[in-house]
């Protein structure tokens, strides 16, 4: 989310005015925000410009440095829009030495104030902790809106209306109705607002046009388009009938293992500054008191520092000093507050360095973040709301009790289905003065305030609202395929092969030339964007589709693996390769390499077939992150990063062919900096010894040479930062022998409850996804029999509550994963076994095939060699989670005799790991 989301993981367990900085007056400055004695305002300003090359971006003591004139001529064909002019990249940001004060577009209004003031004096107790309270759409009705006079509700990830996946319109419309009109039926009918995350374009909506990821927008380096795809997409909003999205996403990601890395516009804060600016004032309009009619409400998420983890690990601990919080990852919210964001999320990582002195912990748990810092110092008057579960990973907190994370600062609580017992513990914490009844007040204040500012206390039922109903709004074709254009990046082009004549004779090959799953990725219809097919997508092109339009179907050639072709029989090969979706916390590299081959090795072995024969191979490149592809670019003549394009792939076809789309061709400049060794990360502008194979801002034009030659290509056989260490492991670990083996303890996880449900001592758990009973493997109920009934996504697994074990000594043995099943049925759906090291940190291998092959009705025994999992990155002095089996659909299967065992990867039957793909 800003996260909300269906999860999958499996657990870890009143303002003030700054005495003014500076003396200088600063006017214009940096992003078109104005500083005025440590005060931020925002500006008009000249329309978006392309910045200069890259420089450094320090943090730390000094002075403001003067003010900034536009850059040069506007980039692309974008007049300055509404009342307010697009916002500038500047050359440089100023160096900040304390956390600014930030003027909102939004003045506190007199009359809004009053009418506040007389609700919150007829409020009850429980009607105030109602309106804090957030649950999840498949977690409470309408009735229970009204029973508990609930403020707002959220859509997750992969949840819909009735749990369909092609919810219409008119099913969104007709909840979001029963939900508000439960509201306003409550004694003092204050109106609910729903929340999705619709992060690029309206993600959870069939048949809504997806644009670029961030990662993309990020490379187009227009921050007027970003404001037309912000409007786009808060009309697509406005169709359903929802009030709120959890977007922007402002962070600056340092360390591309980060599986969120791709929501981030760019490591580059310039550009985060600006474009956090351009997408809120896209979301909710220009106006200065009132959101448009045609707006949504914005949130800037997460704050403060989720992209600035150490390895970049998901929910981890951010070690950056308060300058660089200030001078990096805290740029993107100056941008967004100046421009109106009435909302802000907490983020999930912790803010801790003991050398300086910092021992923040959990943000949400952080009354320095959130309220001396957020809401005072820089002046948020909008409300705070947390992440998924957000508070329960406070120390001493659950996901249904946390006083701390209030009276921290937090004013909405995202609790997806503990709601109920988190209202009962509230009340009951502020009635024995736990929680003071002012910061109760404070926070709902807050939440009317933007209700108002919304204009939802006057605004009728959700269908009767501007654009509600109104379908052809959910297509946004023309921007979407625009935003494509001037998102990608040419790394190579040997003897000017692009673009390519229109009668031209292609074969296209590679995975991702006809996916519409993998170019849209993570958060599209699916919290991770797995399980979609090109049907789930009825409205776009794949890339595919687009060379069939461009070049003739009779020109197009078609073949996945590139088996069995003679490529000399064509002008060129096209190979459409790179990444498959994920989102948060599963897509997180942890110590794994950076290097494509290893992480995508059918990608390599495409190329192989196809390069070295003469024609031309020209690789587009399906990605959320730079990665490390050395050898995909040595095996390609022409190069090009498409990121994650949405669900206009007709926009990459514009580019590779010439004709009346292609425009001035390739423009867009890489907003991350692309690495040239396996393990290096984290690479950012300014860094000392920055030595990227590409730098920011680095990007081709047709015509220009390529700069690069033949490349090293250095690999890696141990994850980044990995040492043989650890000794030898010569016993068994047993993990599940009859019953759990202590430390471990069994668990089932679904949407249902993905924080885990501890399978009881009579072996039985259940969910609506999952069920587990005691069956029988090699003697009576010796074994967990897990049944999955493809209803959702769930998993069953094995963990250590109190934290993980170094186990590096099975890899140093050869150990391997070792459990004896029974298949009852096989999987109809991607499945995994996955080892974890304190989630998000952990791998995966793909066992669909495995369990699919293995006899139904018989027992067999699985050995998968650690070697696997830790290639994947798996941190083994960290093992929490020894065996997980997660499956997407339909299986049933016995699991009995789980132990890790030394010597057992060379045994003739143990799995290879390659097979395991």
């Amino acid at each position: 989310m800003g996260s909300s989301h269906a999860r999958r993981p499996v657990p870890a367990s009143g303002r003030r005015r700054l005495r003014p900085l500076f003396r200088a007056r600063l006017l214009a400055t940096a992003a078109g925000v104005a500083l005025l004695g440590g005060t931020v305002a925002i500006t008009p300003a000249a329309a978006a410009t392309t910045p200069p090359g890259p420089g450094p971006v320090t943090a730390g003591p000094g002075p403001v440095g003067g003010p900034h004139p536009p850059q040069g001529p506007p980039v692309g064909p974008h007049p300055p829009q509404g009342p307010v002019a697009c916002t500038q990249i500047p050359k440089n940001l100023p160096k900040l030495r304390d956390w600014p004060k930030v003027n909102s577009r939004f003045r506190k209004d007199p009359a809004d104030e009053k009418r506040i003031d007389e609700l919150l004096k007829k409020m009850t107790l429980e009607e105030k902790v109602g309106q804090m309270t957030q649950p999840e759409i498949s977690a409470i009705t309408p009735e229970e809106v009204k029973q508990y006079h609930i403020g707002s509700v959220l859509n997750g990830g992969g949840s819909w209306p009735n749990r369909n996946k092609h919810a219409s319109p008119q099913e969104w419309l007709a909840l979001a109705d029963a939900y508000w009109e439960a509201s306003k039926s409550t004694r003092l009918k204050i109106p609910i607002i729903w929340g999705t995350d619709a992060v690029h374009g309206h993600n959870n909506v069939f048949g809504a046009t997806l644009f670029p990821h961030n990662i993309g927008l990020g490379a187009a380096q227009d921050p007027c388009l970003v404001r037309k795809i912000a409007q786009a997409t808060a009309l697509q909003v406005r169709v359903t009938g929802l009030d709120w999205t959890f977007a922007p996403t402002v962070a600056v990601p340092r360390d591309d293992r980060w599986g969120r890395t791709y929501e981030g516009y760019s490591e580059d804060p310039r550009i985060t500054r600006a474009y956090a600016t351009e997408a809120v004032l896209g979301l909710q309009g220009t106006g200065n008191r009132r959101i448009d009619k045609a707006g949504v409400i914005a949130t800037a998420k997460h704050f403060i520092g989720d992209g600035g983890t150490d390895k970049g690990v998901d929910q981890g601990v951010n070690m950056s000093s308060e300058a660089e919080m200030i001078n990096i990852h805290g740029q993107g919210y100056y941008g967004a507050i100046a421009a109106g964001a009435q909302t802000v999320m907490a983020s999930f990582n912790s803010w801790t360095n003991e050398e300086l002195g910092i021992t923040e912990g959990k943000i949400h748990g952080s009354e320095k973040v959130l309220t001396r810092i957020l809401k005072q110092k820089i002046g948020f008057d909008g409300f705070v709301v947390s992440d998924w579960n957000g508070i329960g990973q406070v120390p001493g907190c659950t996901n249904a009790s946390c006083p701390q994370a209030i009276k921290a600062g937090i004013d909405m609580v995202m609790v997806p289905n503990d709601w109920k017992a988190f209202i009962t513990n509230t009340v009951a914490q502020v009635r024995s003065g736990e929680i003071p009844m002012s910061r109760i007040d404070d926070a709902v204040r807050r939440i009317l305030r933007v209700k108002l500012r919304a204009g939802l206390f006057e605004a009728p039922k959700p269908s009767a609202r501007y654009a509600a109903g109104k379908v052809d709004l959910l297509k946004a074709r023309e921007l979407a395929r625009e935003a494509v254009r001037r998102s990608q990046v040419l790394l190579k082009n040997n003897k000017g092969v692009l673009p390519l004549s229109p009668r031209s004779k292609v074969l296209v090959v590679g995975k991702s030339a006809h996916s519409m799953q993998n170019q849209t990725g993570g958060w599209s219809l699916t919290w991770q964007g797995t399980g979609n097919t090109n049907e789930d997508f009825p409205v776009g092109q794949t890339i595919l589709d687009g060379l069939r339009e461009a070049l003739g179907p009779q020109n197009v050639t078609f073949n996945e693996t590139a088996d069995n072709v003679d490529v000399r029989a064509y002008d060129a090969v096209i190979a459409v390769i790179g990444e498959t979706p994920y989102a948060e916390g599963v897509g997180d590299l942890s110590r794994r390499t950076l290097e494509a081959a290893r992480l995508y090795p059918g990608d390599l072995a495409v190329l192989d077939k196809v390069s070295g024969k003469g024609t031309p191979v020209i690789t587009v490149y399906v990605t959320g992150r730079p990665l490390y592809v050395n050898k995909e670019l040595n095996r390609s003549d022409a190069f090009v990063v498409a990121w994650l394009p949405g669900t206009e792939g007709g926009g990459v076809a514009d580019l590779l062919v010439r004709g009346r789309n292609s425009g001035p061709g390739y423009t867009g400049k890489l907003p991350y900096s692309w690495p040239k060794g396996p393990c290096q990360t984290p690479l950012n502008v300014g860094d000392k010894g920055y030595d990227p194979l590409f730098p920011v801002g680095y990007g081709l034009r047709y015509g220009q040479p390529s700069k690069i030659g033949k490349l090293d290509e250095p690999t890696s056989e141990l994850p980044c930062g990995a040492t043989d260490g650890g000794g030898t492991a010569t016993e068994p670990l047993e993990i599940f022998n009859r019953t759990d083996v202590d430390p471990y303890r069994g668990y089932i996880g679904s949407a249902e409850n993905w924080s885990g449900t501890e399978i009881g001592p009579d072996l039985t758990a259940s969910h609506s996804e999952i069920s587990v009973e005691p069956s029988d493997v090699n003697v009576q109920q010796d074994a967990l029999r897990a049944t999955w009934n493809g209803t959702g996504p769930a998993q069953i697994y094995m963990q250590d509550p109190a934290g993980g074990s170094d186990l590096r000594g099975y890899l140093n043995a050869n150990g391997a994963l070792v459990f004896d099943t029974i298949v009852h049925q096989p999987p109809a759906a991607r499945t995994v076994i996955s080892v974890h090291c304190v989630w998000p940190c952990g791998a995966e291998v793909v066992a669909t095939n495995l369990f699919q092959n293995l006899p139904v009705g018989e027992k067999a025994t699985v050995k998968i060699p650690i070697a696997c999992f830790a290639s994947l990155g798996l941190d083994l002095e960290n093992v929490n989670t020894p065996f997980l089996v997660y499956t997407e659909g339909a299986f049933s299967a016995s699991f009995a005799n789980v132990r890790w065992v030394p010597q057992a990867a060379n045994d003739p039957d143990a799995r290879s790991c390659e097979s395991l793909t």
